[in-house]
């Protein structure tokens, strides 16, 4: 993982546009027009509880799309439910037939911030406005 990369601030609909390409790391990497990334930053609410066996996938929901989350580590003692509001951040990975994973780095609950999802999307629109846009138009 190229920590140099910068985690990009996205939904999961826009995640759908992005490309895999071919890296030096041992992760593959992706780029969504010309912007290089290997994790993601993602909000949304979890519509399923993590597996009970040590994998801990569940699955968010941004309202443009579904993803699937891996949990390790200390993530594992928390006790994650359905409906929780939540910000994570990880490594992005494209399977063939599956839906993509996120393979967690950090994961916080945003649920006790009720306004934390519509500021979510102006923030996704404000980043994409001011970083990524001018690179679609070159």
């Amino acid at each position: 993982m190229d920590y140099n990369l910068a985690a990009l601030k996205l939904l999961c609909s826009q995640l759908n546009a992005a490309k895999e390409t071919t890296t030096h790391q041992s992760q593959p990497a992706f780029t969504l027009s010309g912007i290089l990334f290997q994790r993601a930053w993602l909000q949304g609410v979890l519509v399923s509880t993590p597996t009970t066996d040590s994998s801990g996938r569940f699955l968010l929901d941004d309202g443009t799309g579904v993803i699937e989350l891996s949990l390790s580590g200390d993530f594992l003692n928390v006790s994650w439910e359905k409906g929780m509001y939540v910000m994570v951040v990880g490594g992005y990975f494209v399977r063939k037939g599956n839906l993509p994973l996120i393979k967690v780095h950090k994961i916080v609950d945003l649920s006790p911030f009720p306004d934390r999802e519509s500021m979510w999307y102006l923030e996704v629109v404000e980043v994409f406005k001011l970083f990524y846009q001018p690179l679609f138009e070159e």
